[in-house]
């Protein structure tokens, strides 16, 4: 993979990081940092974050990686490796941002002159390296990623995904729609994505990450949301009604990892926040296919060593945990208790329309969207609830406040519908797409067992009261996203055996419940 295997930090980088940890961080707990404080503001306490009306929140790039589609796969290590670099500056330019809050009161031209300009100098350089890796190998680089350097300033009413006083409606993770619903539900509600909440996102006494979220109005009391879950696609004659379920524990392991092989191959701190693991025990950055299929399972079934990795969740109370000085962790701003799920259950399931075939050994499958903050909502396939509210209520945008005797619940419901060709694509996107609302791939995609993960959790519901939530819960993310709910995703590798995944099949096709 040349020179790209290990991407270090530039000093910048490094630097920056530093100083927001430094804010963040003391004395083995948290003193929250006053990001978005006047000149002339003072705290009251050191959990107090008071806003600078204007100022921006976060920083927002185009996609580069997801606008790829087409990328020679002679290039594309080459390539993932040019867009973790991305990544790391974009998370650099956000932590100088987080932690020049004074100079920007001072000099109204400090973020463009001294953040947004070098970093759009930086992106062109790896944008270069992108079109000249694509080149070598024979291909065509197009002209438009020239345009893709230049990143703006956002302030938190101008995020693309956050709190919304409606609930922030998804659709029904069961429904075979999956994001394409969910998205559309979202952005009906986006345009006034945190206008209630200060400028800047901060908010006083968040009990949180200060500047960084979440904020009160990513919560919403679930119990005063409208039902907005869709009816299932009903099963016709000629689909598929069973289900295979895989038991593969709770990450008692305590596998963790700060990587995405599948996003940014060899690159340490690929994903810049923690994932959970079940199943396969070898999955990191430098892990290949071999790895995959040498590798230990917790698994029940031996047969089933496919990778389920998804990002942690954290309670913003004052706590640290293990990473709080680690890359990925307290060093970009992912603080607090990380959370064990109670159960996660992962199950494949059919298609109302059709028959399902085989998934191709080592498909990959990334659901949702990190970015959604920046990018908005067309890839989010977030689904929080409650449990006793599953049927009813899936939220995209906000985390729910649960009632006493219920507690969170993550639902996944991923990509069902595959070319019949690629196991992962230029921008880990297009080789696979959801059914229609009825159940129908279209383009010619083939219906595969479609992956459902619901992951279950046991802590106590955060409180909202007077604007200001305490103990909040966050997904970890980039530092630029903001924690915001929708940037919830949910990764999968198949490395299940022939005989196995012929089984799950057979199972499905012929609507039996299958383990």
């Amino acid at each position: 993979m040349g020179r790209n295997i290990r991407k270090r930090r530039s000093p910048l980088a490094v630097r920056a990081i530093a100083a927001s940890a430094a804010l963040a961080i003391g004395g083995g707990g948290l003193v929250w940092a006053n990001f978005y404080a006047s000149a002339h503001e003072k705290n009251s306490s050191t959990n107090t974050t008071k806003a600078a009306g204007a100022q921006v929140a976060t920083i927002t790039c185009p996609d580069v990686g997801q606008k790829l589609t087409n990328v020679p796969k002679q290039a594309r290590g080459e390539v993932d490796g040019e867009l973790a670099t991305l990544d790391q500056q974009i998370t650099a330019a956000y932590q100088r941002l987080a932690t020049t809050r004074d100079a920007q009161t001072r000099d109204a031209s400090f973020v463009q002159n001294s953040i947004l300009n070098p970093l759009k100098n930086n992106r062109s350089v790896i944008i270069d390296r992108i079109k000249l890796e694509i080149n070598r190998v024979g291909g065509k680089a197009p002209g438009w990623l020239d345009g893709l350097s230049t990143c703006t300033g956002a302030p938190a009413d101008q995020t693309n995904a956050g709190g919304q006083n409606n609930g922030g409606a998804a659709a029904s993770p069961s429904a075979s729609a999956g994001a394409g619903a969910g998205a559309n539900a979202g952005a009906g509600a986006g345009a006034s994505a945190s206008a209630s909440a200060p400028a800047g996102g901060a908010q006083a006494g968040n009990g949180g990450q200060a500047g960084n979220g979440p904020v009160a109005a990513d919560f919403v009391d679930i119990t005063k949301v409208q039902p907005n879950v869709a009816r299932k696609a009903r099963v016709q004659g000629g689909g598929s009604s069973g289900t295979f379920s895989s038991s593969c524990g709770v990450n008692a392991n305590k596998k963790f990892n700060t990587d995405n092989v599948i996003v940014a191959p060899g690159v340490t701190n690929g994903a810049h926040h923690l994932h959970d693991y079940v199943g396969n025990q070898s999955n990191d950055a430098f892990a290949n296919n071999d790895t995959f299929a040498a590798a230990q399972t917790s698994c029940a079934n031996q047969g089933d060593k496919s990778s389920y990795y998804w990002p942690v969740v954290r309670i913003q109370n004052g706590t640290q945990d293990f990473d709080q000085n680690n890359d990925g962790g307290g060093k970009e701003l992912n603080v607090g208790q990380i959370q064990q799920v109670k159960q996660a259950q992962i199950k494949f399931v059919g298609n109302a329309k059709s028959k399902v075939v085989a998934m191709p050994k080592f498909l990959r499958i990334i659901t949702g969207d990190a970015k959604t903050t920046t990018n908005g909502l067309a890839n989010a396939n977030a689904h929080w609830s409650c449990t006793g509210f599953e049927n009813k209520v899936q939220l995209t945008a906000q985390y729910p406040i649960c009632p006493r005797g219920s507690t969170v619940v993550r639902t996944f419901a991923f990509q069902s519908c595959w070319d019949g060709v690629n196991a992962d694509s230029a921008n880990h996107r297009t080789h696979v797409a959801f059914a229609d609302a009825q159940g129908n791939c279209a383009n010619g995609f083939k219906a595969i067992p479609q992956l459902t993960m619901r992951l279950v959790y046991g802590f106590r519901a955060p409180t909202l009261t007077n604007g200001q939530i305490k103990n909040a819960y966050a997904v970890d993310g980039f530092p630029e996203q903001l924690h915001k709910p929708s940037t919830d995703h949910d990764d999968f590798i198949n490395v299940f055996d022939d005989k196995l995944m012929n089984k799950m099949v057979t199972c499905i096709n012929n609507g039996q419940r299958c383990k």
